[in-house]
């Protein structure tokens, strides 16, 4: 147990981890810009440590300075929330190279699934189910074109380093796939810094469910049911709920075993969301989210 986190953030997560550590008994450092200096997270917590002007590059995602705050507190582990840091994996490894504990992932993990490929090539390995498509990255437009050809259109073109919807296209026949596959790195280079794609057959209509996972450092993995978030606009969600009504107890119990053991075989630490496209009975990974989740009170 710890006597003492700094939370990495501020809002909302910020409340609700100070207070879940104040249940447990462990004191907290708020952190903040000067913007944020009387930001109620600020005042809920025990200390707190200003660690730049209202800009977030200077301050919220400022690892130096957040590191320093640890030393002047003395606080134990960092608890990064959602957003801004937490799914830095050479943030988790500076955290460690400093003494003090990650709560989150090995970084390790936060760096294999930041990489949709990699993250597809790990999981499947694994025994869960993934879309058919591309093996790696696709680097020549001809060989987009053949492997377009095997998977049957339409195709998707995606980020290797996407989310949030970027750096996504269709591509509906073979003309169409050339454009998709430009626009798609172009996207990608420009959201990310990084334009490597790869491709994936496009389901027509598909549920979105994702399973929240939650594991400890001595090997014990438990999924806690799965959210539904299907009403999106422009691949955003809208809307989420739990249960689906989309899944009956066999569907639910049967993917919930699956991610289950393939995250006891990962190794992996903290808590998680997998995500799947559900269509005519069948799962198909999307991505894994190596932290807490916005949405997670809905589950």
């Amino acid at each position: 147990m710890f006597d003492k986190v700094l939370i990495a953030n501020r809002g909302e997560i910020a409340m609700r981890i100070n207070r879940a550590c104040h249940e447990m008994g462990i004191k907290t450092v708020a952190v903040h810009s000067t913007a944020d200096a009387n930001a109620m997270h600020v005042r809920m917590a025990d200390e707190s440590v200003c660690i730049g002007p209202p800009a977030a590059a200077q301050s919220y995602l400022n690892i130096p300075a957040i590191i320093s705050a640890c030393e002047i507190t003395g606080a134990q582990a960092i608890h990064p929330g959602y957003g801004f840091l937490s799914e830095n994996a050479k943030f988790a490894e500076i955290i460690e190279e400093h003494g003090l504990t990650f709560i989150g992932p090995r970084s390790e993990h936060i760096r294999l699934m930041g990489d949709k490929i990699q993250a597809k090539a790990a999981v499947k390995a694994l025994g869960i189910p993934v879309v058919p498509g591309s093996d790696g990255g696709i680097t020549d437009d001809d060989e987009a074109h053949r492997l377009a050809g095997k998977i049957g259109y339409p195709v998707l073109v995606k980020a290797a380093a996407g989310g949030g919807g970027r750096g996504m296209k269709v591509a509906r026949s073979e003309g169409e796939l050339s454009v998709a596959l430009a626009t798609a790195r172009s996207e990608a280079k420009s959201a990310f810094g990084d334009d490597s794609v790869y491709l994936e057959k496009y389901l027509e209509t598909p549920r979105h469910i994702e399973i929240q996972v939650i594991a400890d450092s001595h090997g014990a993995v438990r999924h806690l049911g799965e959210r539904d978030c299907s009403l999106q606009r422009r691949h955003q969600k809208i809307l989420e709920e739990a249960l689906s009504p989309a899944l009956n107890a066999s569907e639910r119990n049967r993917i919930g075993d699956i991610v289950t053991k393939a995250i006891a075989q990962l190794g992996y630490l903290g808590v998680g969301t997998v995500e799947f496209l559900y269509e005519n009975g069948e799962f198909y990974f999307i991505e894994m989210n190596t932290r807490l989740q916005v949405e997670h009170p809905v589950t």
